[in-house]
């Protein structure tokens, strides 16, 4: 059995959001891709954004940083 964590957090400020960032990084080496390399395999990962929803007009995010497990 895994334990799955989902998180999906929006900040006013970038250095909370890089302080959760830099926190998931150092949990990556831990973390566990499932069923890897099968057809219904799921990779995980951590994304940040800049989300523009909260502006007029709205505006798409802007993904700035990807990171996968390897």
């Amino acid at each position: 059995m895994l334990h799955r964590v989902r998180l999906d957090l929006a900040f006013q400020s970038e250095s909370d959001a890089k302080a959760l960032i830099d926190y998931a990084k150092s949990l990556l080496p831990k973390a566990k891709n499932i069923n890897k390399g099968k057809y219904f395999g799921e990779i995980g990962y951590i994304d940040r954004e800049k989300c523009r929803h909260d502006e007029t007009p709205i505006k798409p995010c802007e993904k700035v940083e990807r990171l996968e497990v390897s």
